[in-house]
């Protein structure tokens, strides 16, 4: 089955919006679709405008990370540097170097593109652009006055062996960890 065929088969189409919240980061919506079947099922949507992340990988295999208190869940967690754009059709990549500027202070020489990925796809059009960023040259952050953010420097390796053991719940920071670490032949 090719593409336009499995679309044609499965593809929820379109009736109506409903505004449910419109804030600064998410705004949820509840649309009404027709189904494949002829049936028609609400879908409760969050719109976001987009974010990039970046795993800085130094010249010795150690990963630049961060340790950050994450209200929702509770947990301080270790991620790499990320963030949202600041508007629909800002380059992904310009993003990208800005975020690991002002949370760690580094930039790069050398930077990759690992992707794309959609961290919630059920519920949400988030979209997270994925790099890698190396020739790192330490420098001054700038964090948000609502950031608390520790950087640490850990090896890759290690970063892999504690994705596999579930000690790395972000999701963005295990595709990072374990695509750099494929990349570098870790």
């Amino acid at each position: 089955m090719n593409h336009e065929e499995e679309l044609d088969k499965l593809a929820e189409r379109h009736i109506s919006t409903r505004e449910i919240f419109d804030g600064r980061i998410l705004h949820v919506i509840e649309d009404q679709v027709s189904l494949p079947d002829g049936g028609t099922a609400g879908r409760e949507v969050i719109r976001h405008i987009g974010a990039v992340c970046v795993i800085p990988v130094t010249d010795d295999n150690e990963a630049i990370v961060e340790r950050q208190f994450r209200y929702p869940v509770g947990l301080v967690m270790t991620e790499i540097p990320a963030g949202k754009l600041d508007y629909k059709d800002e380059d992904r990549l310009e993003a990208a170097k800005r975020e690991l500027r002002e949370e760690t202070g580094y930039i790069a020489d050398e930077w990759t593109d690992l992707g794309v990925f959609y961290p919630a796809p059920a519920y949400s059009d988030e979209k997270i652009t994925l790099y890698m960023a190396r020739g790192l040259h330490p420098g001054e952050r700038e964090l948000d006055e609502d950031e608390f953010i520790d950087v640490i420097r850990v090896p890759l390796k290690q970063l892999v062996q504690q994705a596999m053991d579930g000690e790395l719940p972000d999701n963005k920071t295990q595709m990072a960890v374990l695509k750099a670490a494929r990349i570098l032949g870790i």
